[in-house]
């Protein structure tokens, strides 16, 4: 039985940081609720399909937004998501730090993209801060993190300790975990505790072209999801860790639905609830956590799958 964890960020943006106040209503229904000329595919649609399926999901949600806009729409998402009985974990994105209109952190007068860029007594004090907001607007107790843009070092596991949150996945050894100070030297691709917090990397695969990529539904066809699913499987791997974000069913402009993407989803859910026997969707709430006895070689998908992929790829920017 292979533990398989859907997890998706919740973010909410302006498309840029000027003008942000009058950007927000717009932008806040555009990737919350994702309404097109053909419906809405935002985070309601993907919360309905997994429910439609049986199926967990973990949602990363993102609350440094509400220290600028208030507390009522990080309620807002909470309760779509609380409605809906799905998991509520924490995500940050400190690039919202200097944005906010309450005193947060001294010193900090401009960007700061990553969680990294913090010093470990900052660190503690922007996911103090983080986890109180998600549970002032609705959050029940949060137990898993992860850092926006996989942007982490070896200080934040020791300042999720401190707050109590005993998991995180943000390894992501396609993007920053190979340099976040956390096992140097060595790919993480299985669960492992560092500093008293357990690590669910990102699943990452080498595909045709010789690089990693993570396993995210705008990444990944339908097909390479699966073959990467059975292969995880029959190597006795611990956890298979997936990427989706709330507004990734729409085009770039936001505007119209990603079919491509939507297909993929929903082929996955159906994937999953036909294997059960199999795969096991669950969440980091009530946990046992399994540590690998050693660190696995990322998976690898065949070029010719790569290639159906760019495919596939190709058609998504033509009619986006």
């Amino acid at each position: 039985m292979l533990d398989v964890f859907f997890t998706v960020d919740v973010e909410i943006w302006c498309d840029g940081w000027h003008n942000i106040d009058e950007k927000f209503p717009k932008a806040f229904h555009q990737y919350v609720y994702g309404k097109t000329p053909k419906g809405n595919y935002g985070l309601p649609y993907k919360l309905d399909v997994l429910n439609e399926y049986g199926l967990e999901g973990v949602f990363f949600v993102e609350p440094l937004f509400s220290t600028r806009f208030g507390k009522e729409p990080l309620a807002e998402i909470i309760e779509l998501i609380n409605e809906k009985k799905q998991e509520v974990q924490l995500h940050l994105h400190p690039e919202w730090v200097d944005e906010s209109s309450r005193h947060i952190l001294d010193n900090v007068k401009s960007k700061r993209q990553f969680l990294r860029d913090f010093s470990i007594e900052e660190q503690v004090s922007l996911i103090a801060l983080g986890k109180k907001l998600i549970e002032d607007a609705g959050g029940r107790d949060i137990t898993a993190f992860r850092a926006g843009s996989f942007g982490f070092n070896r200080d934040t596991l020791r300042a999720l300790a401190v707050n109590n949150i005993y998991f995180d996945s943000s390894y992501n050894a396609s993007k920053c975990g190979l340099n976040s100070g956390v096992a140097p030297g060595i790919t993480l691709t299985d669960p492992f505790e560092c500093d008293g917090v357990y690590e669910y990397p990102m699943t990452v695969f080498a595909d045709g072209s010789g690089s990693l990529r993570h396993t995210q539904l705008t990444a990944c066809s339908h097909m390479e999801m699966e073959g990467l699913l059975w292969q995880a499987l029959a190597a006795g791997r611990k956890s298979f860790v997936i990427l989706s974000h709330n507004f990734e069913f729409l085009n770039q402009a936001r505007n119209r639905a990603d079919t491509v993407v939507i297909n993929r989803f929903r082929k996955l859910c159906s994937f999953l609830d036909r294997n059960r026997d199999c795969f096991r969707v669950c969440g980091f709430n009530d946990l046992l956590p399994h540590k690998a006895d050693s660190q696995a070689l990322p998976l690898t998908s065949p070029t010719w799958k790569t290639g159906m992929r760019f495919l596939e790829q190709a058609y998504r920017v033509k009619y986006r």
